[in-house]
């Protein structure tokens, strides 16, 4: 048995190449899915897809206003008692401004950026933290990039924006490791690095790109199930790298 079967997991901006080849994978895996996106048609379409490949999964949308706390909060109650637990949240919200240089930096980036990369994450964390405290194997996945750890200059907004949703992960990582005690944390908040994500369409827009150092949607799923098959202890408040370290 997976360590996912029968697991309650919520997507958070699941309609996306990286969401869809996540619900696709937790549904494989024997998680009932619960996803949610901005855009409601493109959800519909990410969730019948999962559905559809995986016969017998249960797979639902939510659309939810993530950039509203209490919508958010409401989000995680009605999922839980719906379905009488909650074991994750994966935060696949994304979302990329830059510039040529660091002096045309425009800060209008930033205010994009704040709410689509900081603002849900801190909404979907304190949102869900007391259920995945409740779970048995709760975990909270912020997928993050190689440039939060090493900004350019052209990209000051969206890495300072990754760099701050890494810290509040962490953060939540040392509110499940003080709830474990001596006994180690129950629930995990960890943070996969990849450098850039490629899914089939983009090579076939581009043929001969390389992509070098990019990953795969499919193996970022592959690697977000595979957070479940380790201890909370192991994963909790680690940065787990799908690239190479800058």
């Amino acid at each position: 048995m997976s360590a996912l079967d029968g697991a309650v997991v919520a997507v958070a901006g699941a309609a996306g190449p990286a969401g869809r080849a996540t619900l696709l994978r937790l549904a494989e895996a024997g998680a009932t899915v619960v996803a949610s996106d901005a855009d409601p048609a493109r959800l519909a379409e990410a969730v019948d897809a999962a559905r559809y490949a995986h016969g017998g999964a249960t797979v639902i949308g939510d659309t939810v206003d993530l950039l509203d706390l209490d919508a958010t909060r409401a989000w995680a109650t009605r999922t839980e008692k719906e379905f009488g637990r909650i074991d994750g949240l994966v935060h696949l919200v994304g979302g990329w401004r830059g510039s040529k240089s660091f002096a045309e930096t425009d800060l209008a980036d930033w205010d994009l950026l704040e709410k689509l990369l900081i603002r849900t994450v801190q909404h979907t964390s304190l949102a869900f933290e007391e259920g995945l405290r409740r779970s048995d194997r709760g975990r909270y996945l912020l997928i993050s990039a190689a440039g939060a750890s090493k900004p350019t200059a052209g990209n000051a907004a969206y890495s300072a924006s990754k760099a701050a949703a890494e810290a509040w992960t962490l953060a939540l990582a040392d509110a499940f490791r003080k709830a474990g005690g001596e006994d180690g944390p129950r629930a995990a908040a960890a943070i996969l690095v990849v450098k850039a994500l490629v899914h089939d369409a983009m090579r076939a827009e581009r043929p001969n790109a390389k992509f070098a150092g990019f990953t795969d949607v499919k193996e970022l799923a592959e690697a977000i199930a595979g957070v479940w098959e380790k201890p909370a202890g192991e994963v909790n408040g680690n940065r787990l790298w799908l690239t190479e370290k800058p």
